[in-house]
């Protein structure tokens, strides 16, 4: 896959930076979809998180009616709903509207963890068992109801997804594990491997989703993408001093401890234990930062590894502006528009 032939798109959380609100987290995803709108980027999905500090995301199908009708290119969606936490009705319902008020436009990206802690899932959802089946009938129940499918004459057939609208969004699974690309694969959905939650075994879970992919009627050929932590920066100081936070924010997470926005100055002192060192060399991998031509060299590399044409980039940086630059250079390298 040569370069100018792979296409960029976002992946955003909304990420609350030390010092600033979720009300301006939010709005930074605003103007981020605004921007990446013009460079060319190919989709922007917002994603599902609950009761973290630091992320501000948590209603993707709300934001998402904001940020598609302040943009008019790229394709708006969701990474992801986490389904366990809904009612299927409800979310073939909000999508539908979706595409009633921008129709060919919207992605329903889906997965299967809710997206917090368990206390906090069982408090989305109190009839929440964790169960594949119940995550396998929830898929099977969406294609219903965007198809008006249902078998004649049960219950089911009775109930319609409102508003009624001829077209569909594009679904996808997402996932850092081979188990939803076979779901994906059984249900003719697309696929998205989440890179930058696992580094490892994406490339064989792709190409797994590929040799047992079942055409749809939404989806005839296997259609997968990688998702990955990146920053690009000519300034060198900036890339180390980026990749530093980084290091410690997944510290943070796998020690289960409060989750908190982060500086360069809260973590530049910090000194790490052997057992620490090893986790930060295994999450490593999880990023890709540097210098534009370094970025190029490298995405190019990870999309020819997954064989996918399609890289979703997570960017989260100390300095807002930094964030939006670091999109506008990969745009330049990969020459989007």
């Amino acid at each position: 896959m040569s370069a100018n032939k792979i296409k960029l798109s976002v992946l955003d959380q909304s990420p609350i930076r030390k010092g600033a609100t979720a009300a301006q987290a939010i709005q930074e995803t605003v103007q981020l979809a605004k921007l990446t709108d013009t460079l060319g980027y190919t989709r922007f999905w917002v994603s599902e998180h609950h009761n973290m500090g630091i992320i501000a995301g948590s209603t993707p199908e709300v934001l998402l009616a904001h940020l598609a009708g302040e943009t008019k290119n790229m394709r708006m969606g969701s990474g992801g709903i986490m389904m366990p936490n809904h009612s299927t009705l409800k979310v073939a319902e909000n999508f539908r509207m979706l595409e009633a008020l921008f129709p060919g436009r919207i992605d329903l990206g889906m997965g299967r963890a809710p997206g917090t802690d368990r206390i906090t899932a069982a408090a989305l959802n109190p009839s929440n068992q964790f169960s594949e089946q119940d995550f396998v009938e929830q898929l099977a129940d969406l294609q219903s109801y965007f198809h008006d499918t249902y078998e004649p004459g049960t219950i089911q057939a009775r109930i319609r997804a409102i508003p009624q609208v001829k077209t569909v969004p594009d679904m996808w699974l997402l996932s850092s594990s081979g188990q939803s690309g076979l779901f994906a694969a059984h249900f003719g959905m697309g696929f998205s491997f989440a890179h930058f939650i696992n580094p490892n075994g994406g490339p064989e879970n792709v190409k797994m989703y590929r040799d047992r992919f079942q055409p749809s009627d939404d989806l005839a050929e296997a259609k997968a993408n990688v998702a990955i932590f990146v920053f690009c920066s000519e300034d060198p100081e900036k890339v180390r001093r980026h990749i530093a936070v980084m290091n410690h924010r997944f510290l943070q997470f796998e020690k289960g401890g409060p989750i908190v926005p982060l500086s360069y100055d809260d973590v530049k002192d910090v000194e790490y234990t052997p057992a620490e060192q090893e986790r930060l060399r295994a999450n490593n991998y999880r990023v890709i930062a540097g210098s534009p031509t370094e970025l190029k060299l490298k995405l190019t590399w990870l999309a020819n590894d997954y064989g996918v044409d399609e890289i979703m980039v997570v960017t989260i940086t100390e300095d807002f502006e930094d964030r939006l630059e670091s999109y506008r250079l990969l745009a330049q390298q990969f020459e989007l528009v």
